[in-house]
């Protein structure tokens, strides 16, 4: 099953009516995903993986956002958070960098919602694949995520 079919099967089970959909370009990065989609930057929800204190966490930040992990982890009571290696990125979504979906992983994963992202709708995220997208709303997002909600900015 391709990795877009099983965000879509997630979506499905989620209760989500937006369609996965693949485009003709690439949305690997926020700026390429609002050019394709002709949407501002910011409605583009980013899907970083981090490592919290050994443990896989995914970021959802707004595409106008730059996560600030130091003041992200005082938040959340952490001691260290840093950027995952593509590896550490695939072994915990089973998907690849600049196509990692809010959904859709092998197992729960710990998840932040950048409270920026209630600025905007639609929102868009990435499916699976670094061109393949779903739309949705800040709500939805949360709730198919059970992300908590907070700044990731300093």
């Amino acid at each position: 099953m391709s990795s877009m079919q099983h965000v879509q099967d997630a979506l499905d089970t989620a209760g989500v009516a937006g369609r996965a959909r693949q485009l003709p370009r690439s949305t690997r990065t926020a700026a390429e995903a609002a050019e394709a989609l002709g949407c501002p930057v910011g409605a583009i929800a980013n899907s970083l993986v981090f490592i919290a204190d050994g443990v896989p966490l995914l970021v959802l930040t707004s595409g106008a956002h730059r996560v600030d992990v130091g003041a992200l982890a005082g938040r959340l009571g952490r001691t260290e958070i840093r950027r995952a290696t593509p590896e550490e990125v695939r072994a915990a979504t089973g998907q690849v960098i600049g196509g990692v979906a809010p959904v859709g992983h092998p197992a729960p994963l710990d998840t932040v919602v950048d409270e920026h992202l209630r600025e905007y709708d639609p929102l868009w995220a990435a499916a699976g694949t670094p061109n393949a997208v779903f739309p949705t709303t800040f709500d939805e997002l949360a709730r198919i995520t059970g992300g908590r909600i907070c700044s990731v900015e300093r």
